[in-house]
C-alpha cells in the first residue's frame, strides 16, 4: 500500500479579506477568520483527500493551536508526527482581495525548530513510504535529512521549493527527484544558484526550449515542474528519465475555474501530484500532471488553505 510522508509547516492563519490589499500606511476594512495552514499541513490535506495513506511530521507548540491541527488530521483521516516544542504553534497573517490575490506574512514558530534528530526518529516510516514530500518552511538541515534518508531508500522525493524567500542549498535541491516551484520561486533559485537573471513576468512566455535549458542548468538529473498560474503548468525532464512521458518538456493548459481565493492552490497541487504519484505510480507523469493541475484550480474556489482542499475520495488507499 503505497503511502505520502509530508515533512513541514503546520501554522494557524489569520485572514482578513478586503477589496483591495492594504498600501503602505492605509488602514482599510476588512472581514476577518481563522483556520487551520501552513504549506506543509496544506499538501498532507490535500494529499489525505485525493485518496493516499498520508503522513505529516512537523512540530507543534504546546498550546491550543497545536491540538487543533492533531484534531483536524485525526478527522481528515491521516497521521500527524508532532515533535513538542516549547516555541509557539506557526502563524500566518493573509490579506486576500476581491480577486482572490493575496499577500502572506509568516511567523515561524515551532516551524523554525522541528530538528534533525525527530526526523532521524521516523527513519522507519520515511524509508518505507512511496513519495517524500517536503517544502521550504522547515530548517534546510532537516530537510536535508530526510530527503537524503528517503533518497538513500529508494524513494521518490519532492521539493516544493517555496517560499521564495526561503534559503534553499543546491545540495537539497539535489536531493529532489522532482523540483515543484512557481515563476517567482524559479526566477529566485535561477539567479541564486545558477547565476541567470530573467523577470517573473517573462517565465510562462519563454520559449519552451529555452526554459527546458535553463530548467536543466538549475538541476541536471531531477524533473522541473514550473506552475504558472493562468498560463498552465511547464515540466522539464532529465534526458536520463522522462517518468514515462514521451517528450523532455511539455506545457500543460491551466484549468478553468471560477477563482475566489487562491491561497494554498499551489500546495493543493503539490498535494495532488504526490498522493497521484503514489497511487498509480507506473502512470505517465503528465496524468499526475493534469491531475494536480484540476485539483489546484477547484482549490481556489473555495476560500481558504487547508479546509479549500476538494475531497476527491473519502477512503484512502
Amino acid at each position: 500500500m503505497h503511502s505520502v510522508v509530508v515533512v513541514g509547516s503546520f501554522s494557524i492563519d489569520h485572514v482578513w479579506r478586503c477589496d483591495t490589499l492594504p498600501t503602505p500606511g492605509a488602514t482599510i476594512a476588512g472581514r476577518y477568520s481563522r483556520g487551520p495552514g501552513g504549506k506543509g499541513f496544506n499538501q498532507a490535506v490535500a494529499a489525505c483527500r485525493v485518496g493516499a495513506r498520508t503522513y505529516f511530521i512537523c512540530a507543534l507548540g504546546n498550546d491550543t493551536d497545536g491540538n487543533m491541527a492533531r484534531d483536524i488530521a485525526t478527522k481528515d483521516g491521516f497521521t500527524l508526527i508532532g515533535e513538542s516544542s516549547t516555541e509557539p504553534t506557526g502563524t500566518g497573517g493573509i490579506y486576500v482581495d476581491s480577486h482572490g490575490h493575496n499577500t502572506i506574512v509568516t511567523g515561524a514558530g515551532a516551524n523554525a525548530v522541528l530538528s534533525t534528530h525527530f526526523i532521524t526518529e521516523q527513519r522507519a516510516l520515511i524509508t518505507s513510504a512511496w513519495i517524500i514530500l517536503a517544502q521550504l518552511e522547515s530548517p534546510i538541515e532537516t530537510l536535508e535529512t530526510a530527503l537524503s534518508m528517503a533518497r538513500e531508500a529508494g524513494r521518490l522525493t519532492i521539493l516544493n521549493a517555496a517560499p521564495a524567500n526561503a534559503t534553499a542549498t543546491i545540495n537539497l535541491l539535489k536531493l529532489a527527484d522532482v523540483l515543484t516551484l512557481n515563476e517567482t520561486e524559479f526566477v529566485a533559485l535561477l539567479s541564486r544558484h545558477v547565476g541567470e537573471r530573467i523577470s517573473p513576468d517573462n517565465v510562462a512566455t519563454t520559449d519552451g526550449n529555452t526554459l527546458h535549458a535553463l530548467c536543466n542548468k538549475l538541476l541536471s538529473d531531477s524533473t522541473v515542474v514550473i506552475t504558472l498560474g493562468s498560463a498552465g503548468v511547464f515540466v522539464s525532464h532529465s534526458e536520463e528519465n522522462l517518468r514515462g512521458d514521451t517528450q523532455p518538456y511539455y506545457r500543460v493548459a491551466a484549468e478553468q475555474a471560477h477563482t475566489v481565493d487562491t491561497t494554498g492552490a499551489g500546495d493543493a497541487f503539490n498535494g495532488a501530484l504526490a498522493a497521484s504519484l503514489a497511487r498509480q505510480p507506473n502512470t505517465a507523469f503528465i496524468q499526475h500532471i493534469r491531475l494536480a493541475n484540476s485539483y489546484a484550480a477547484r482549490s481556489t474556489e473555495t476560500e481558504g488553505g487547508a479546509v479549500s482542499m476538494p475531497i476527491l475520495t473519502t477512503t484512502p488507499d
